[in-house]
């Protein structure tokens, strides 16, 4: 079982996008009660007809990327919804945002990991003298079977970097250089350690808050004297997985000028929802490559033509993300293929880079001529 994680998702309306949870724990149920479940499972749970969602080994997704690849099943899909009778639910704007979060939590997202790697790493890396697998070695250090953090990547991040300064006492101590750590490398780890016997079982979990205090604690923990403000630090991170963030951030530790400052519970869950949580999602792109996929995807056909009856997706003040691109498809995929059937143009086929960049297109506000 997965536990329900909270995901930003900009919304369309409005110059600037209003900020919605998304649930995975919703995602889960959606997932079943939209159908999805009777061709597709997620970590062994759900048909067997298509693949295990949850098992794939291309992992890595953008959002964009997610959302191109459910746009190019959907002909396909449709087709298997018929013949089986099946008829799926809605799926608004805030549940394709529920299911994107549960997509999270099955770690779509994560780059791949190496078990092997990672319980080389962490003999390597020193870990393993002060972190017991299932058992205590040092006073007051809970072995690793025990860290409640250990599925969810923010408060993983928070541990780690509260955790920097009794390692630097440690490390003195015992003459041990400072670990550093690159993304790969915590991934890795961390495919070790959620692998264990003792460990295996535990579900994941993964929230983002409004971010609606993370100004304020980017000033009050200190960040601000040397990155100046979270506008200037944010496109620093722009597109990087949690895991990536999380290293990035160990590696910075030792670096400071002063002893870093402690996160309370779930602020540094409130600062990374202000710094990263909402720009990851609605994922990055070039929008005037954009603008020549809406170009040669033939979306001009329609959406330019108020006759056809498609909405205007140029030239409006909408914020449009790889969810709000799959809820789209959703309401109005099937009477789009007619419509493309009728005219003879091919369903559209979009790569990773090529949803994202037109989403960059469409959220620039730009007219295609």
């Amino acid at each position: 079982m997965i536990r329900p994680l909270l995901i930003l998702v900009a919304s369309t309306t409005g110059a600037h996008a209003a900020v919605v949870a998304a649930d995975s724990g919703r995602g889960e149920r959606l997932f079943e009660s939209l159908s999805c479940v009777q061709c597709h499972s997620v970590n062994g749970k759900g048909g067997h007809v298509a693949a295990d969602l949850g098992r794939r080994i291309d992992r890595n997704f953008t959002p964009a990327a997610l959302a191109s690849t459910m746009w190019n099943h959907a002909p396909t899909m449709w087709t298997a919804m018929r013949d089986r009778e099946i008829r799926a639910g809605d799926l608004d704007q805030q549940a394709a945002a529920d299911l994107f979060a549960y997509f999270y939590s099955a770690r779509f997202f994560d780059k791949p990991g190496d078990a092997g790697r990672g319980k080389r790493l962490f003999s390597e890396r020193a870990c393993g003298r002060c972190h017991g697998l299932t058992e205590s070695i040092k006073p007051g250090v809970n072995p690793v079977s025990q860290w409640a953090a250990l599925g969810d990547p923010i408060a993983l991040t928070e541990a780690m970097w509260n955790h920097a300064p009794n390692m630097f006492v440690e490390f003195k101590l015992k003459e041990i250089a400072w670990p550093e750590l690159s993304g790969q490398d915590l991934s890795d780890l961390l495919v070790y350690l959620r692998n264990l016997p003792s460990t295996r079982e535990k579900p994941g979990a993964f929230k983002t808050s409004t971010g609606a205090n993370g100004e304020a604690l980017f000033t009050s923990k200190g960040c601000v004297g040397c990155h100046r403000s979270g506008s200037s630090l944010a496109p620093e991170i722009k597109g990087r997985t949690l895991t990536q963030i999380a290293a990035a951030m160990w590696n910075h530790a030792p670096k400071m000028p002063a002893r870093p400052a402690h996160f309370d519970t779930g602020e540094m869950r409130e600062l990374l929802s202000y710094l990263w949580a909402r720009q990851f999602f609605e994922d990055s792109g070039n929008a005037e490559r954009g603008k020549r996929v809406f170009n040669s995807k033939h979306c001009a056909t329609c959406h330019n033509d108020a006759s056809s009856g498609a909405p205007k997706l140029t030239g409006v003040q909408r914020s449009f993300t790889g969810a709000v691109m799959v809820s789209a498809l959703w309401h109005h995929g099937p009477r789009m293929l007619d419509q493309m059937k009728s005219r003879a143009i091919s369903w559209p086929r979009f790569d990773g880079r090529e949803m994202s960049d037109l989403i960059a297109f469409l959220n620039s506000g730009n007219e295609e001529k």
